[in-house]
């Protein structure tokens, strides 16, 4: 079955939904749905099970959850609610973080999480400012950590540090204790030095902790950061290349066509026509 392409969704800004009596709510983006019950009554079904929506409480749910959320028959079901999804985050998180979402994102204990009312990510979350003041980068921060600490040292039990044996083993730790948007600029002979190997054994090391290529990672990376400017920023496309990575605009042209079947102008134009039906239906906070 072909799986469905899921839209590049608003990140790290909160949405203010009202869920109407006896109707339903359901994350459509990729990575994972923080959601506090601001007022109402309902009840949140899930892969895992069901449970009585409880106000003030915030629930942590992973994609692969398929979770929905549905108002009581009695009256309107009020929900503030943001996405994080890691793939997004190239430069700020490593490898091994990311790894540990998408494993967290399929393990019943991880993949969907409440907190009470009473917790500290909840009354951290109901101290979000709402309105014009959540749209700058410490707002971002904000969520970011809160996001974090929604895993209650989740993170520290399984990013243990490897044993350094050999240089596989000496790859893999510096893949997931660096951002990839440093070592994804590194050359293969620089990161064979950093990992006392040659170029060709560590061509072969780096495909199988990472399944491709060093050349191809490297441009999934440079892709992912350039969707991310085009969503997010009034970058013009020239400036949007060059902070990419890409020292040439025909270059990043050609290359964003052939992944994505269309220009990257395109994409942001068809992207933004996308977000503005989104909104009528519910919007960023403050947008």
């Amino acid at each position: 079955m072909k799986k469905k392409q899921r839209s590049f969704e608003p990140h790290l800004a909160i949405l203010q939904l009202s869920v109407p009596p006896g109707g339903e709510w359901r994350p459509e983006w990729s990575g994972w749905t923080l959601v506090q019950v601001a007022g109402g009554a309902g009840y949140c079904l899930h892969a895992y099970g069901s449970a009585e929506l409880e106000t003030g409480a915030v629930l942590v749910a992973s994609d692969q959850a398929q979770t929905t959320f549905r108002a009581s028959q009695l009256g309107a079901l009020l929900l503030h609610t943001f996405n994080v999804a890691p793939a997004r985050l190239t430069g700020l998180i490593t490898l091994g973080e990311e790894d540990f979402f998408k494993v967290a994102a399929l393990r019943q204990e991880h993949a969907v999480r409440t907190h009470p009312p009473y917790s500290p990510v909840a009354q951290k979350m109901k101290a979000l400012p709402l309105g014009g003041s959540q749209a700058g980068l410490m707002f971002r921060l904000q969520l970011l950590q809160l996001f974090a600490e929604a895993f209650h040292g989740a993170f520290e039990q399984t990013l243990a540090v490897p044993q350094i044996s050999d240089a596989k083993e000496r790859l893999r730790a510096l893949l997931q204790r660096t951002p990839p948007g440093e070592w994804a600029e590194m050359s293969c002979s620089e990161l064979a030095r950093e990992t006392h190997c040659t170029s060709r054994h560590l061509s072969r090391i780096f495909r199988k902790l990472v399944g491709m290529s060093l050349r191809d990672k490297r441009a999934e990376l440079r892709m992912a950061r350039a969707r991310e400017l085009l969503a997010t920023s009034r970058s013009k496309v020239v400036d949007v290349a060059l902070e990419s990575g890409y020292k040439s605009l025909s270059l990043f042209n050609l290359m964003f066509s052939r992944r994505f079947g269309t220009s990257p102008g395109r994409w942001r134009q068809q992207h933004n026509n996308h977000a503005s039906r989104k909104n009528g239906r519910g919007r960023p906070a403050g947008f």
